[in-house]
């Protein structure tokens, strides 16, 4: 990857430039320094991009065909957790960093003039090029596993859009929570846990009750998960649930940015 210029270096040159350019280079620039960072030292370098989300579906393959039995409706054990695990990667992982963007890089927030939402954007576009390797190798197992390729997976772009727009209003809001409270980054990491099991990862979502079935789609990422399910394995169209993860998640990023813009002020100060 050819080396790119300094965040700092992109928002001084371009501070004649709109608010909006100069948070698009240096979302840019800041996304590729994180990038070199995390693989030009690695053996395994973009590998892995992919081998948390297939290490935990190589374990839940395991424990739930060997010793606890979960029907899936004749789908392929690792197919229904795989395109469960990637998605939900993208969020816990991105949220971390998004939250720690910040506090991470006081001596940028505090020294240039920029507009600070690029630091937790930039975090997120770093793992989603994460995420789109583990999509590929997703998109690869259907096939290879004689899934049919119908025109449903036209909604794949749609449902990306839906996790991607949520985690960006989260990451926004936890970004600059985290530099207020430091309890965020622990409170992050517990809610994950929890969050994991409150999602239809491991598990299908006809195992909730009927009669709680509406307070489970309360979380956006059940419906973002059966919405991928329906679409890649299947080839049906995603549910009501898709609309409603898409009504949060317009929601969460809405409050989270303007959250952000209205402390956004006062980062310099207190980080």
């Amino acid at each position: 990857m050819p080396a790119a210029a300094s965040p700092a270096a992109v928002a001084r040159n371009r501070a004649p430039a709109s608010p909006a350019m100069v948070a698009l280079d240096v979302t840019r620039a800041w996304a590729a320094r994180t990038l070199r960072a995390r693989y030009q030292q690695s053996a395994f370098g973009w590998a892995w991009a992919v081998v948390q989300p297939v290490a935990m579906v190589a374990i839940f393959t395991v424990v739930f065909t060997r010793f606890v039995r979960i029907e899936t409706g004749g789908i392929p054990y690792v197919l229904f957790a795989y395109t469960a695990t990637v998605p939900w990667t993208l969020l816990a992982n991105a949220w971390a960093d998004m939250a720690g963007s910040l506090v991470a890089n006081l001596n940028l927030v505090t020294k240039i003039a920029f507009p600070r939402a690029a630091l937790p954007a930039a975090a997120l576009v770093a793992r989603a090029v994460d995420f789109g390797i583990g999509m590929v190798l997703l998109l690869a197992l259907v096939v290879a596993y004689g899934m049919p390729v119908t025109v449903q997976w036209l909604w794949v772009p749609v449902i990306v859009a839906v996790l991607v727009t949520f985690t960006l209003g989260l990451g926004l809001a936890s970004s600059a929570l985290n530099v207020f409270y430091r309890d965020v980054d622990p409170a992050i990491k517990l809610l994950t846990q929890l969050w994991f099991y409150a999602s239809p990862i491991i598990y299908p979502t006809a195992l909730v009750p009927d009669e709680w079935r509406w307070l489970y789609y309360a979380n956006p990422v059940a419906g973002v998960i059966d919405a991928l399910r329906d679409v890649l394995l299947l080839a049906r169209a995603p549910g009501p649930e898709l609309a409603a993860a898409a009504a949060m998640a317009v929601v969460a990023l809405a409050a989270g940015y303007a959250f952000f813009r209205r402390v956004e002020g006062r980062l310099a100060d207190v980080i």
